[in-house]
């Protein structure tokens, strides 16, 4: 399945939210998978200097993952295809 980075800009966002928002989009990912639209949350990485963040996920499609970003409630300023290059 191909690979989507969820691009965002999260000013002012404490640790104890972006945790939050990190465990809702995997919680929301199993009960979406669970009905039928198969997205994994894979990982994400933070800049805390910029509060720039971007997210993993693995999905059919880039509207699966735009579906679960915007009902999980988490902004974010694209979702565009990527290539995962984590050593096997």
């Amino acid at each position: 399945m191909p690979v989507y980075m969820v691009d965002r800009d999260l000013p002012g966002i404490k640790m104890e939210q972006l945790a939050a928002a990190q465990k809702a989009a995997i919680e929301l990912s199993q009960k979406m998978t669970a009905q039928g639209k198969k997205v994994r949350y894979i990982r994400s990485a933070f800049v805390p200097g910029e509060a720039h963040c971007m997210c993993f996920f693995e999905a059919s499609n880039p509207e699966v993952v735009k579906e679960l970003n915007e009902t999980a409630k988490i902004p974010f300023k694209r979702i565009v295809e990527a290539m995962d290059l984590t050593p096997k």
